[in-house]
């Protein structure tokens, strides 16, 4: 809510939306914004509306609509972070048509079977921890910023202790399409403590620097040796199966024609793949699957589905 707030007593953004909304252009919002900053503007007269289930008492009640999505005009509204994807891909399909919106659907592995998930489990072992856990998501130039942002963001939600770590020469990273993101720390520093989870974000080219990193892989090989948990989504997988750190484990398959086929044994459909202390997903569409599977091996189901009603996502029954 902070955010929103904060977005509400912006006055010149107040002026751009405001003429945006005159001019009979394009403008949305998502979550708690509606309520939140959209609503003081007086941006929601006479419009359908959504929003965060947390806030959805203070829309105006003849106008409040409880689904994913809606759009009334030239106002676009959604509900959570849980919703986001959706909610992107309807102004996608608003600017560019619909054909541009289904491609970058495929894209983020939002169609073809990848609606209705599979999570696999093999050699299950116990995750939880009598310490806030620990987690490093080392990141470089070219990494999935919808990815690393996501996990951090929803392990955070769940009260871990996470530190996202640059390879590069700089805190700053430029990730996939251009995204400009700042770090906590180099991985020099990084390395001088220990980690119960290490997770590797994906995108092609962030990937192959990640792969690159001396210090990165001593990490890894520490992890594996000392039977820690480590992970990868996305293309990121290939990191590890390059380093050795995958041998008789079972992984999602990333279905792109472009990343290298590995040895080990792969399961066809699913988006989530544990076997004992790896975990792997496809990524992108399937990076808060492959979150909530992480805090509900910490923690517990019970945790997971609190962070997964904040974030309007719907948990798997158990």
């Amino acid at each position: 809510m902070p955010g929103a707030v904060r977005l509400r007593d912006c006055e010149i953004l107040e002026k751009i939306m405001k003429r945006q909304a005159e001019d009979k252009r394009l403008y949305g919002a998502i979550s708690m914004a509606p309520a939140i900053t959209l609503l003081p503007w007086g941006l929601l007269t006479r419009k359908r509306t959504t929003g965060h289930p947390a806030f959805f008492g203070k829309l105006p009640t003849f106008w409040a609509v409880k689904t994913n999505i809606q759009i009334s005009g030239e106002l676009t509204t959604s509900r959570g972070p849980g919703t986001s994807f959706q909610f992107a891909l309807s102004l996608a399909e608003q600017l560019f048509g619909e054909t541009t919106a289904k491609s970058i659907e495929e894209f983020l592995l939002l169609r073809d079977g990848y609606q209705n998930p599979k999570n696999k489990e093999f050699n299950s072992i116990d995750w939880s921890l009598d310490h806030t856990p620990r987690v490093l998501i080392p990141v470089a130039n070219g990494s999935e910023a919808v990815e690393l942002v996501s996990i951090a963001d929803v392990l955070r939600r769940a009260k871990v202790d996470v530190t996202v770590s640059s390879v590069e020469r700089s805190l700053r990273i430029t990730a996939f399409q251009g995204t400009k993101i700042i770090t906590d720390k180099l991985i020099g520093e990084a390395a001088e403590s220990s980690y119960d989870l290490i997770i590797l974000p994906g995108g092609h080219t962030g990937s192959e620097r990640l792969q690159k990193s001396k210090i990165l892989k001593k990490l890894l090989r520490e992890q594996h040796e000392s039977g820690r948990i480590y992970g990868a989504t996305n293309s990121s997988s290939t990191v590890l199966h390059k380093h050795g750190l995958l041998k008789e484990k079972r992984t999602t398959v990333y279905p792109s024609e472009s990343d290298e086929p590995m040895n080990q044994q792969m399961i066809e459909g699913a988006e989530v793949v544990i076997d004992g202390n790896v975990i792997t997903s496809l990524g992108l569409a399937t990076v808060t699957k492959f979150s909530l599977a992480i805090v509900s091996k910490l923690f517990g189901h019970a945790r997971a589905r609190s962070v997964s009603e904040g974030l309007v996502h719907e948990y798997p029954r158990q």
